[in-house]
């Protein structure tokens, strides 16, 4: 063990004279560990599951979001852009080789169907459900889709400094009450294998800012979302939408996996480039 900077290494990590990388991504790694925490609340916080957070004092909550929901059959599942979109020469890029790409029968960069994760706001729209647990802190959203987990907090912190952030394909969402309606604000997401409409090529950055409007409707049956949805490195202006989704009381959610296996029938899987043992 060599210890450095008050980092024990083993040797065999140690390289020679002016070949010190891997070293130097040891230390790296050794430092930044603990400024993952910055992702969270500040020294003396409480998480949102603390007792102590739970129960803080608030005011009720105009509607209970707890249940499983599915989201309307004859909505479409993705987020089509508004009529006369302007992109930016980006994503005019991904868009343009995306309708070739069609025309000639392929599938352009077909990151979704490649099990990476879908990511807000696709992640609300699939044909699976979504289990949703309302505490006076936060709302714990599971799709059943690779169970993909996105929270929504609640309890009055703010969004996490853009760069200290660890990005993510749901964000970090900030919840709040106005009226009968639950604002959710969502930052800080990645940039890279993340889409807007991933079958027209339209992807998201870092920059997006998605901004839901949630209203509870029919007795507590159905949810109504206004999405506005804005990305200035790849689009211009905002984009609005509506969905609803059904409450289903006999659904429960399970494991669901995306494993690539299963989509040996796309091209993209048997790409020279994707090497796999047999």
């Amino acid at each position: 063990m060599v210890r450095n900077s008050g980092t024990d290494v083993p040797e065999f990590l140690i390289l020679e004279d002016g070949m010190n990388k891997l070293w130097f991504a040891v230390l790296a790694m050794a430092i930044a560990a603990p400024d993952v925490s910055a992702q969270f609340q500040p020294p003396g916080s409480l998480g949102v599951l603390a007792p102590d957070n739970i129960k803080k004092p608030r005011p009720k909550a105009p509607f209970d979001i707890t249940g499983a929901w599915l989201h309307a059959g004859g909505e479409p599942e993705r987020f089509d852009p508004p009529a006369g979109f302007k992109l930016t020469a980006e994503a005019q890029k991904h868009y343009d080789a995306a309708q070739q790409a069609t025309k000639e029968g392929k599938i352009y960069r077909n990151d979704i169907g490649l099990c990476w994760p879908a990511g807000v706001p696709i992640m609300m729209t699939r044909v699976w459900p979504i289990s949703m647990i309302q505490l006076p802190t936060a709302i714990f959203m599971i799709q059943e889709l690779m169970n993909s987990l996105r929270v929504v907090y609640l309890d009055g912190r703010g969004h996490t400094d853009p760069e200290i952030a660890v990005r993510s394909f749901n964000g970090e969402s900030i919840g709040k009450w106005e009226g009968d309606t639950l604002v959710i604000d969502t930052t800080n997401f990645v940039d890279e294998h993340h889409w807007i409409h991933d079958r027209l090529g339209i992807p998201a950055s870092d920059a997006l800012h998605v901004v839901e409007r949630i209203r509870m409707q029919n007795e507590g049956k159905r949810l109504e979302i206004e999405y506005t949805l804005t990305d200035p490195k790849l689009w211009v202006g905002d984009w609005k939408m509506v969905k609803h989704w059904n409450r289903v009381d006999d659904r429960d959610i399970s494991e669901v996996e995306c494993l690539p296996d299963l989509n040996e029938h796309m091209p993209s899987v048997h790409s020279s480039d994707n090497v796999r043992e047999k």
